[in-house]
């Protein structure tokens, strides 16, 4: 399996022919949202960087698509343009069909939380996020992550926009996935708490991935202020940097399967 750090969230899993884009933010610089915040951290439209050069000619490749949520960091206009162009067909949570389709996209898979279903000729399932500790979860909105075992290859646990709670726990300890994502920006608005994981639960986290993890929603977004080199020494203290990678754009990462 390789897996390719876009940028933010955006993410593509090669394995055997198929070509599987995540969350698909592919605007230019600037040109996907307005700034997330004001006045907490800088103010910049999104996305704060440029999509990194080899990105094009891969989305060329994509046989499938997964979304895990609606907001614009995750699928914004230029995402939902080239899927619509391309009717790739899209996996998303049930809680989403019905938008998705209203935009045009091809939609062959909705998906209920915890309910297994067959995907590429092996499995995936929903998982409930929680997108925010405390009341701005209520406004946080649908967020699906999806566990994924593809033939012959490592399970990869992809949590999308959560912070830590007791499904994100379950999936790791009991599923036990080869490969754990983690959205860890600790993203925040101008008020509330954090609408992902504190840095203390993105270490619970690595921690108690048995397999290896990786870092991404960084440095891509202007309401994320946790940094790459930040995160880095974190999880040199904490015994943690063999396990971990924090990608950076465009970079691509290779995993086997391993019993």
């Amino acid at each position: 399996m390789k897996v390719h750090h876009v940028r933010n969230a955006t993410m593509i899993i090669e394995s055997g022919n198929h070509v599987i884009l995540i969350d698909p933010m592919l605007g230019d610089k600037g040109e996907s949202s307005p700034p997330f915040t004001l006045f907490r951290f800088k103010s910049k439209r999104n996305p704060i960087v440029d999509m990194p050069s080899t990105i094009p000619a891969l989305l060329e490749k994509v046989t499938h698509v997964l979304v895990t949520h609606l907001h614009p960091d995750h699928i914004d206009a230029a995402g939902k343009k080239f899927l619509k162009e391309k009717q790739l067909p899209v996996t998303c949570s049930k809680l989403d069909e019905a938008q998705l389709k209203k935009d045009g996209l091809n939609v062959v898979q909705s998906l209920n939380y915890w309910k297994r279903e067959s995907f590429l000729g092996g499995e995936i399932e929903g998982i409930p996020g929680t997108h925010g500790y405390g009341f701005v979860s209520k406004i946080g909105g649908n967020v699906m992550g999806f566990y994924l075992e593809l033939p012959n290859e490592p399970s990869i646990y992809l949590s999308s926009d959560t912070v830590y709670t007791t499904d994100v726990d379950k999936v790791l300890k009991q599923y036990k996935p080869k490969i754990g994502v983690v959205a860890s920006g600790t993203a925040q608005l101008d008020i509330f708490q954090p609408l992902l994981m504190t840095v203390e639960d993105i270490v619970k986290f690595a921690k108690n991935t048995p397999g290896e993890v990786i870092s991404n929603h960084m440095e891509a977004v202007n309401h994320c202020p946790t940094t790459r080199i930040q995160l880095k020494e974190v999880y040199r203290k904490e015994s943690l940097s063999d396990k971990t990678f924090i990608p950076e754009d465009g970079e691509a990462m290779e995993f086997k399967k391993y019993a």
